[in-house]
Parts: C-alpha cells; structure tokens; sequence
C-alpha cells in the first residue's frame, strides 16, 4: 500500500510540474463601465466563460510545462450592447521570461477597434479549425495563435509559422462573416493585414529581428551584456529592411508598441555599445517614438 501511495504521489508531482497541454496562462477583462446596463450578470458570465476557454484550450499539439505557459490578456472595454451583440475594443498583451532573469519581455502590445460579436449567457465556446463557430471564439482563437507564433518565434527563428498559418485559417473562415476587421479592403491595419504581413517573405527580416532581439540579445543580457546588447543592435538595424520596403509597414507599429520603452531601459545602463547609426535608424523606421529615444541615455 505504501508503495502504490507514493506512486501516486509521484505521479501527481511529476503530472502537475510537467504534463501540460495548455500553452497559454491568460487573464480576461471585461470592463463594462461604458455600458448603460444595470445587471452587471451577463458581463461577469461572459468573462467566466472567456477565462475558462482560453486556459483550458489546447492550441498546438505541444507540451508545455507550468512555467513555460505564455503569461497573456485580454482586456475587453466594451461600449455597446443590445439583443445580445457587444461591441467595443479588445486589448491584447503577452510577454516572455528572459533567460536568467526575473524580467518578462513584452512581445505584444496591441488594440483591436473592431470588436463586434453576439454571445448570450451561459453559451457554449467551441473551437472549431474548419468552420466559423462565432465572432467571438474567431477573434480570440486569432489573438490566441498570434501570440503562440510570436512567442515561438523568439525562441527559434521561425518557429511560428504553424500558429501563424492557423491565424490565417481562422482569417479566411471569418471573411463571409460580415464581421468587421477581416477583410482586406476594409482597412490597412486589421486582423487580416496583421497575419498576412506576418507571413510575407517580403517582411521576413521582422520576424529574423524577433529571434535576434530575443534569443540572442535579451537571453544574453545578464551573462554577456555587451554582445547581447550587439545583437540587440543588430536586431533594430535589420528591421530597417521592412521599413525600406514599406515605411508604414504594420510589422513595424506591432513592434515598437511593445518594445520601445524595453529598448529605452537597454541601452540605458550596462555595457557601452555604439549606439549612434543605431539611434539613426529607431528615429528614421519608428518617429513616433522620438520622444522616448531622446530618453536614451549611453
């Protein structure tokens, strides 16, 4: 009896530290403070229910252990609903652990305008790869894939393409669905332009950039400052490519939403590296920055 107790005992710790088919460790918000509703029910329900699905959803056919689950939000600030359609904007953020560190990188940093979708409460989220289910499931099925392909892409240079391309999927299913930002003449910035972009070999130096900046600069930062901030440099003078084939490239925007107060906090402190040509090109490929590169300090 002893024996099978600590069996058991063993395969609980080993199951609960390692067996893990869930990749994302996601928080969702429902911020329903602009809404002129006085029973507050259906927004908690809905923020139950959008909790649940995306921490208990496999999205790959990986393991992942605890601590390897990607830290995720997804803050809803909703300003419409009626007959059971919402309508507002969806916040979208992860980040990633850098290697030896207790620092988490941000990876995206990105407002969606064009949330629209119908839910009535205690419905049913299912996950389907080969149909359009609701809008609501399509959109954080989407954001759910993009950041596993982001995240992936940090740690080995293309690793994302699998999630990316189930992006796509889901972009493609949606289109018929009269929903807004999954068409492509809609607008410039939108769900669909954002994976197209991401998959392009015309933007194939943004997603070499992300595994540069990631696994060899930032990893590198504690025990090799200088050549990881070297990498880091190369990283930003290569993204200069995607800027030379498009200056308003979307790719760019994803980019720096979420790095530039990173890249401020860099090259800060620690080693010093030639910073000069570098700081030329964040000011050329990312001006809206300007401010925060003028905080730069060698």
């Amino acid at each position: 009896m002893r024996l099978i107790n600590f069996f058991l005992l063993f395969f609980t710790f080993f199951y609960n530290d390692k067996i893990i088919s869930q990749e994302l460790n996601a928080q969702v918000i429902v911020n329903s403070n602009l809404v002129n509703q006085t029973n507050q029910q259906i927004f908690e329900t809905l923020e139950k229910s959008l909790n649940e699905f995306l921490n208990n959803q496999s999205w790959t056919n990986k393991e992942f252990l605890n601590n390897e689950k990607i830290t995720c939000s997804f803050i809803f600030t909703l300003s419409s609903y009626k007959n059971d359609k919402f309508e507002g904007t969806l916040q979208v953020q992860s980040q990633r652990p850098v290697f030896d560190s207790n620092y988490d990188s941000p990876i995206l940093n990105f407002l969606d305008k064009d949330i629209e979708f119908k839910y009535q409460e205690f419905q049913p989220l299912f996950f389907n790869k080969s149909s359009f289910e609701s809008n609501l499931v399509s959109i954080i099925s989407y954001y759910s894939f993009l950041i596993i392909g982001m995240d992936m892409d940090t740690f080995k240079l293309n690793g994302g393409s699998v999630s990316f391309d189930n992006a796509q999927t889901i972009v493609n299913l949606a289109r018929q669905s009269g929903y807004k930002g999954w068409n492509p003449n809609e607008s410039d910035r939108n769900r669909f332009w954002l994976i197209e972009s991401m998959l392009s070999n015309s933007y194939s130096d943004y997603r070499k950039s992300s595994y540069i900046y990631h696994k060899k600069g930032l990893d590198f930062m504690t025990s090799m400052n200088f050549e990881a901030k070297k990498s880091i440099l190369e990283s930003i003078n290569n993204l200069e490519k995607v800027y030379n084939i498009r200056p308003d490239s979307y790719l760019l925007q994803i980019f720096f939403d979420a790095k530039s107060d990173e890249i401020v906090s860099v090259f800060s402190g620690g080693s010093k590296v030639d910073f000069n040509s570098t700081l030329s090109i964040l000011k050329k490929i990312s001006p809206f920055f300007n401010s925060k590169w003028k905080q730069i300090r060698m």
